[in-house]
């Protein structure tokens, strides 16, 4: 019996979210038929953590690994979800709940992004594209420099003229973004968001868009890429030593 994978994602009022994210959990079921892939939510959509891991237990398994499905370690990473898998261990105490890293701004996410801003037309050797990186945005400024740090990582390789990141609830914002590619001589914006799903966010994202760049291109968000699902395999690998019934073995 192997280890179940479980993959919890962030949930949203929006159904297009759950959609998504139930998408991205096919795709790893898809790369690893041989795996049990379950997927939960820490909020908003259904099924919950709660859920996911009582039947995870009653099914008879001593152990899962929990993949969130969260792009940065902010407070549902290093709070919410481990506070949540500590009540389970009590309800559970014979299973082995291991939680494993964060997806984050690993590199062949980054690629993801760039390979969906190539699919909504952006040539990926054309200088007169400037790309907009748009994130959720923290009301921690330290969150707010790693996401843009990822910009000029986003940019290589390619002959884009500029690649700069808005954020939807705080600064800088998309037109600020686009002002700022603009003036480094991009004559065609493609709007690409750093979300692994649609929702409220990207709406408010698009709606700037459609005030200031009407004619921007818009990329995908990464959703089921075949690159986050090997990022989710990659998770779910490293975090399976560290389980009870592996170290006992």
């Amino acid at each position: 019996m192997s280890t179940p994978l479980v993959l919890v994602a962030h949930g949203s009022r929006d159904p297009r979210s759950a959609r998504a994210m139930a998408a991205a959990a096919a795709a790893v079921r898809g790369a690893r038929p041989d795996l049990d892939v379950r997927l939960c939510f820490l909020d908003l959509s259904a099924p919950s953590v709660e859920q996911v891991v009582d039947a995870v237990a009653s099914e008879g398994h001593a152990a899962a690994v929990v993949v969130p499905l969260l792009l940065g370690s902010a407070f549902h990473a290093r709070v919410d979800l481990p506070g949540l898998l500590a009540a389970e261990r009590v309800r559970h105490p014979g299973l082995d709940l291991v939680q494993a890293d964060v997806l984050g701004d690993d590199e062949r996410l980054i690629a993801a992004v760039r390979d969906r801003a190539v699919t909504a037309g952006a040539a990926a050797d054309d200088p007169s594209v400037g790309v907009v990186l748009a994130a959720v945005g923290s009301s921690r400024g330290e969150a707010n420099a790693r996401t843009s740090a990822i910009a000029p990582r986003l940019l290589s390789g390619t002959a884009w003229s500029g690649v700069e990141v808005c954020f939807a609830t705080t600064e800088p914002t998309l037109p600020q973004a686009v002002t700022r590619l603009c003036a480094a001589g991009a004559r065609r914006i493609v709007v690409a968001p750093w979300f692994l799903a649609p929702g409220l966010l990207t709406d408010r994202i698009d709606a700037a868009a459609d005030a200031v760049a009407p004619d921007a291109l818009r990329a995908d968000v990464i959703g089921d890429h075949p690159l986050l699902v090997e990022v989710v395999l990659d998770r779910y690998r490293a975090a399976l030593p560290r389980t009870r019934t592996t170290r006992a073995a």
